[in-house]
């Protein structure tokens, strides 16, 4: 098991930018990818952004490709996503997620069933 802790949420003017980090610990050398998702309220949990751990493969909802950018620090064990450009409708409470299963590299891996581990979330506000 990996255990998760997201950081770096808050309150923020449309357009303007966050990035967002995710460390993990634990059990990290299993780790095959990392996601990240976000969840309004009464809305479901939502794929945003994945990273390979070993190869950097990237993959990106379209929603926010261009604006948003995953990227992993290994050695610190710790996932970041970088978002510019933010909007209202990107406010959401973010989660970092890590795959532990065999995974091709290929593919969206952009359903939450896809990762085993989840962080508590950091709440992101956009305000227009």
């Amino acid at each position: 098991q990996v255990q998760l802790v997201e950081s770096g949420g808050g309150l923020v003017q449309a357009g303007g930018s966050l990035r967002l980090s995710c460390a993990a610990s634990g059990r990290t050398f299993s780790t095959t990818a990392m996601g990240w998702f976000r969840q309004s309220p009464g809305k479901e949990r939502q794929f945003v952004a994945r990273i390979g751990w070993s190869g950097g493969t990237t993959y990106y909802a379209d929603s926010v490709k261009g604006r948003f950018t995953i990227s992993a620090d290994n050695a610190k064990n710790t996932v970041y996503l970088r978002m510019n450009s933010l909007k209202p409708e990107d406010t959401a409470v973010y989660y970092c997620a890590a795959r532990h299963n065999w995974w091709s590299g290929f593919g969206s891996l952009a359903g939450t069933r896809e990762y085993d581990d989840w962080g508590q979330g950091t709440q992101v506000t956009v305000s227009s």
